[in-house]
């Protein structure tokens, strides 16, 4: 089987991909070992986030690093075997994490960020799955002065810089907002412009399956045996196609390495849980417990609980500590009944140490193209991306500037 192009990789950002060549008309072949959506893109908080021009950064006061070294904290955890492998890309993501350095970076990541609810909205009116985006926003809440004003001055510069909508919350207008929330909680921030997904998994799938509808072929494959020619193998024979997308996420360099080349990607990994609200309680928006290290997402299925980071070896066995650990205090947040799932679920982020993904061509190899690296973002950035690559490949003019993305940097 003969194709203009194999995606490997079936997350939010291969399938957007995928969509955005076969809509410019090319056969494409989306490749990956499961259906759609059912690794790192099932378990995510299921925000867009629009207020998210600046990555998620590494702390550098030495307070919150003697903290961390603890290794106690609900909102990042380490595996301690994983620590020598990490350490140079922890390295250079603390020197990346510099202000200076870090607002820099903003100036770049805000111009994909900038695009990411409108090509989201676009591309689920055009898959017919616009009723699983919800556009109320996300609300972050405060338990101490000191953090709701620094948070409060953080929303005040991005609205001065990026032109982030915000409202600020008091207490009255959040217990108006979420009667069911703790009462004692000193108020809240909710960014209006961010959109929300009541099951990230569904999308993916409403998206695949409007790929297949443009004529994309779905296949189940080993994207590993990617071979320069481009052939990969699946389970319905080889395909051959004139050129290949890495979108493989946190296993992306696994492919690339074998291609020489060598990319600083590291990992984050995260759990959930689903719960049932006690009674009728009722949770309107995705709230984050801003101090302590959570979130609390309306889902489908219940009330979905997402841990911070854990720092450990891709495939380590599973260690729920954080969700252990913050779902007591998640309970007094809001009013959490029995547990849904059987086990938590985990998935890893695939992070760069300069916090901004891998987007463009791998210049060793003709028609070998990137997109990964998304960290926690990749929810929010898939159908931007998308567009990106697929504009890039085509030889049209791109929406953003895709240089500061180029895989050179490294």
């Amino acid at each position: 089987m003969k194709f203009d192009t194999v995606v490997l990789g079936a997350g939010i950002v291969g399938v957007c991909v995928a969509v955005h060549l076969q809509k410019r008309g090319r056969q494409v072949a989306l490749v990956d070992r499961k259906l759609p959506g059912n690794e790192t893109s099932f378990g995510n908080a299921g925000l867009i986030q629009r207020e998210g021009v600046y990555p998620y950064a590494f702390p550098r006061g030495l307070g919150s690093l003697l903290r961390y070294a603890r290794n106690r904290s609900p909102d990042v955890r380490y595996h301690a075997d994983a620590m020598l492998q990490a350490a140079p890309f922890l390295w250079q993501y603390w020197r990346n994490s510099h202000p200076a350095r870090h607002a820099a970076i903003a100036k770049s990541y805000s111009t994909l960020i900038e695009h990411c609810v409108s090509e989201h909205r676009a591309l689920a009116a055009d898959a017919g799955a616009s009723a699983l985006l919800r556009p109320s926003g996300w609300i972050k809440v405060f338990r101490s002065e000191a953090v709701r004003d620094a948070e409060t001055r953080l929303a005040e510069q991005w609205h001065r810089e990026y032109g982030v909508d915000f409202e600020s919350l008091d207490a009255a207008r959040l217990q108006q907002m979420e009667p069911d929330l703790d009462t004692t909680l000193l108020g809240g921030l909710r960014y209006t412009a961010s959109d929300s997904v009541s099951d990230p998994h569904a999308l993916v799938t409403a998206y695949a399956r409007h790929f297949e509808s443009l004529g994309g072929r779905f296949l189940i494959g080993d994207a590993s045996s990617l071979r320069d020619g481009w052939e990969v193998d699946t389970n319905d024979g080889t395909i051959a196609a004139s050129s290949a997308v890495v979108a493989l996420g946190p296993w992306s360099d696994r492919v690339s390495s074998r291609l020489g080349y060598r990319l600083p990607l590291g990992v984050k990994r995260g759990y959930h849980m689903h719960y049932a609200p006690r009674g009728q309680a009722r949770l309107n928006h995705p709230v984050l417990d801003a101090e302590k290290g959570y979130l609390l997402a309306p889902m489908a299925k219940g009330i979905r609980l997402t841990t911070g980071a854990e720092i450990a070896r891709c495939d380590a066995p599973r260690t729920p500590t954080q969700l252990a650990a913050v779902e007591p205090v998640a309970r007094t947040l809001f009013p959490l009944d029995k547990r849904l799932d059987d086990e938590a679920w985990m998935g890893r982020r695939p992070c760069t140490p300069d916090m901004m993904p891998i987007i463009g061509p791998a210049r060793k190899h003709k028609d070998l193209w990137f997109a990964f690296g998304h960290a926690h973002h990749g929810l929010t950035l898939g159908p931007v991306t998308g567009r990106l690559i697929a504009e890039m490949m085509t030889g049209e003019d791109t929406l953003v500037d895709a240089r500061p993305f180029r895989v050179e940097r490294f």
